[in-house]
């Protein structure tokens, strides 16, 4: 009889990840985890049965423009995947963004969230894409003191109605670039009625049947620059359900997250409304982007908990050599190696959420404040980094299999290739980093870093994870040392390192998180943790250059 290999199969993905369930055991109040443990197993089941069936067998379908209709109408409507649609209820009636708002679970509302959000989103073909900037126009409208917009959008955005319930897009990018969007060119014209317009191209648009949109565009009367651009609120289609001056070009043709509709737009009179004032957009937009670079860290985290729980299944299964491939030793070491770096990004990126989540609830220190603003484009920058390498060796541990489409897997590579493009570079990242810092020359602003590995690492002799806790703290130690040094050298030192520095402190403090997880858990006779951690610090932490970067243009010239 012929031979056919069995595929990889999921479990209850809330049952199924040790990870997840012990750190909510320890961070959440016993009520308050019972309260969410049925939600929680319930889009653990969701996501390993429906929506996975679903999504493998809707593959290939994605967005279509429609441009005009039968009469020759210019209509412009984006009609979505049959997957799309199926999430979309799931999503506004699980409270994926209302839980956040709601905060009936006072500091400990984001940590819920995050959660939620995290067992379902790898099964959802990235529709975490305009929750999380729906989740951002949130933020940033609340916090804005705009109390027309506030009872206009936010019980939309944050509803658990599907019927009523609205997502947001963000419209940054241009033709000028991305991350620079000082430049921007589209202009801001204020009318008759004292209603803005805006004109311009809009290059690339997420979500781009959202029903709002949070944008910058340029007052006529506005210097160049990003102090002359403003933050604006869109709402896409007018009373009667057409456009608001919008032109859809096309879609775009993307590497992956294919079923997300992202778009080309140029904007032809659009009518919008001032957020805050008519300058400071970018400063003004800064709520929404620490939002957004969180949902990516989640992204990240458990994007590549799927990898690792479809390569673990599949060596559960897949017989070579006359042995599963869960009994050779180099393959266990493989899965070994995907596993730690996943565990150490989870921790990061929760304690972010749990910051965030302090930060809301009004009882965040002030030495948490100043970790947060330095936790947050770390997570982002060092796990979007982590999720494309752990997503590639998932494709290899499944050998050709990893490289058909029909199987479903290379979606796992080419989506997470976003993660560290999305919401800044790891290099525009790093940059942010070092702006968070100061400009001061010192290294005190990390004093915040230092002494949070330092908690950490207290207890790592009851975890057997000494050796890993001195990693970690010899690698803040070096950090804190080349920012002194280089800081003399001027802008150019300081920025050629800044991707290196970055990295060394995202994965320390991963690292040191891991350490501090591993002791609670030896506590409770669970050694995983902790042969994580071991892990993590054997594939190295310290990424920083001592010997500087000015000379590595001359590697740029020539042909």
């Amino acid at each position: 009889m012929a031979f056919f290999q069995t595929p990889p199969e999921l479990g209850n993905q809330y049952d199924e990840d040790p990870v997840l369930a012990s750190w909510l055991t320890r961070h959440l109040p016993e009520d308050v985890l019972r309260e969410n443990l049925s939600d929680l197993r319930e889009v653990g089941a969701l996501a390993a049965g429906e929506l996975h069936r679903s999504l493998l067998a809707t593959q290939d379908d994605e967005p279509r423009l429609v441009q005009w209709d039968a009469w020759g109408q210019r209509v412009d409507r984006i009609e979505l995947t049959a997957h799309w649609q199926k999430v979309a209820p799931i999503a506004a009636s699980k409270g994926l963004i209302a839980t956040a708002y709601e905060r009936r679970f006072a500091e400990h509302s984001r940590i819920v969230q995050f959660a939620l959000l995290y067992v379902l989103e790898p099964s959802t073909a990235i529709y975490s894409c305009p929750l999380a900037m729906t989740d951002g126009a949130a933020k940033t409208l609340l916090v804005s003191g705009n109390e027309a917009l506030k009872r206009r959008a936010l019980p939309r955005l944050t509803s658990r109605d599907p019927a009523v319930a609205w997502t947001s897009g963000q419209w940054m990018t241009e033709r000028t670039g991305g991350s620079d969007v000082a430049i921007s060119e589209t202009v801001a014209r204020r009318g008759t009625d004292g209603e803005f317009r805006l004109y311009g191209t809009k290059w690339f648009t997420s979500a781009t049947t959202s029903q709002m949109a949070l944008t910058l565009a340029r007052p006529d009367a506005n210097p160049p620059g990003g102090k002359g651009l403003a933050l604006f609120y869109v709402e896409q289609r007018d009373e009667d359900g057409r456009l608001n001056g919008i032109s859809v070009n096309r879609l775009k043709d993307k590497l992956g997250t294919r079923m997300v509709p992202t778009a080309e737009l140029t904007l032809e009179g659009t009518r919008a409304s001032l957020v805050y004032g008519e300058t400071d957009g970018i400063k003004n937009i800064t709520p929404m982007l620490n939002i957004t670079r969180t949902w990516n860290a989640v992204g990240a985290a458990c994007g590549m908990r799927r990898a690792v729980a479809l390569a673990r299944d599949y060596a559960r299964r897949r017989v070579a050599f006359g042995a599963p491939l869960a009994e050779k030793p180099l393959h266990v070491d493989t899965l070994a190696a995907m596993d730690a770096e996943y565990q150490g990004a989870f921790m990061l990126t929760f304690r972010a959420v749990e910051l965030l989540g302090r930060e809301e609830a009004g009882v965040l220190t002030e030495d948490e404040a100043a970790l947060l603003r330095l936790v947050t484009p770390l997570a982002k920058l060092t796990t979007g980094k982590q999720a494309v390498a752990v997503a590639s060796e998932a494709l290899e541990s499944f050998g050709g299999a990893g490289y058909v489409e029909d199987t479903g897997l290379p979606r796992l590579l080419r989506d997470a290739q976003v993660l560290p493009i999305w919401e800044g570079t790891t290099n525009v990242l790093s940059l942010d980093v070092l702006r968070a810092l100061g400009r001061s020359g010192s290294a005190a602003p990390l004093d915040p870093i230092e002494r949070e590995v330092r908690r950490c690492v207290a207890g790592a002799a009851k975890a057997g994870c000494e050796e890993a806790g001195r990693v970690a703290t010899a690698a803040v130690a070096h950090a804190r040392t080349w920012l002194e040094e280089t800081f003399p050298r001027g802008r150019a030192a300081l920025e050629g390192g800044a991707r290196g520095f970055a990295l060394t402190l995202g994965r320390a403090l991963e690292l040191a998180l891991l350490i501090d997880e591993a002791a609670w858990q030896a506590e409770r006779g669970d050694r995983r943790a902790a042969a994580a951690a071991r892990r993590l610090a054997r594939h190295g932490v310290d990424a920083i250059a001592d010997a500087g970067v000015e000379g590595d243009t001359q590697l740029l010239a020539g042909g």
